[in-house]
């Protein structure tokens, strides 16, 4: 009889045991999912740069000067961006007219706009192209020994260039390019003059990206 009655008091108690179990639901872990932010290294820019432009037309006159060149853009990722140039003479330089070598006080400016492709070699290091129009114009040049003034007609066409930029904080980098303005025919038929016109330009700057 003390068996049964110690039989009976286990099984109740293991009953009770199951029902309580059965209100208890089991925990889940909770997993968060990490967010991660894709880097499309976008943005607007601006840079300063220094030129050494020649500005020549075949037979009748070479002239060098130097500028100061203004750059603003758009990356719109790390293969391609939308820029625009434009230079402005910073200095009186020296002119072979005609054969003849002497000073001159020259106005010019050009401007571009450009489609940029570029290539990233390294995190740090880019080498890209210009490709794009461009206008270049040079006026009120005075011969100062030679006398009298003359304006080289303007140059209006395809632009291209190429370059390398080096990022040395997340915001600033260097850049070193050439860019060249297609080649146009200059022809005065009243002077029985003409030749071949071309605006070359070599840009040492800085730029800072937003």
């Amino acid at each position: 009889m003390k068996k049964l009655t110690l039989s009976i008091a286990a099984i109740a108690a293991m009953s009770t045991f199951a029902m309580a179990g059965g209100d208890i639901a089991p925990v889940e872990p909770v997993v968060e999912t990490p967010v991660v932010t894709p880097v499309t290294d976008a943005g607007f820019y601006l840079g300063l740069g220094y030129s050494w432009i020649g500005q020549d037309i075949e037979g009748l006159s070479s002239t060098d000067y130097s500028a100061i060149m203004l750059q603003a853009g758009y990356k719109i990722n790390p293969y391609v961006a939308v820029e625009g140039r434009y230079w402005t003479n910073v200095n009186d330089d020296s002119i072979s007219f005609r054969g003849a070598n002497t000073s001159v006080d020259i106005g010019s400016d050009a401007w571009g706009i450009y489609v940029k492709p570029m290539y990233p070699v390294t995190d740090t290091f880019d080498v890209y192209a210009l490709l794009g129009y461009g206008s270049a114009s040079a006026d009120n040049i005075t011969l100062n020994n030679a006398g009298g003034t003359y304006t080289l007609p303007d140059m209006d066409g395809f632009s291209w260039g190429v370059g390398a930029a080096y990022e040395f904080t997340n915001n600033w980098s260097v850049f070193l390019d050439y860019v060249a303005f297609d080649d146009s025919t200059w022809d005065n038929s009243l002077k029985k003059l003409s030749g071949d016109q071309t605006f070359e330009t070599i840009n040492l700057g800085v730029t800072y990206k937003f």
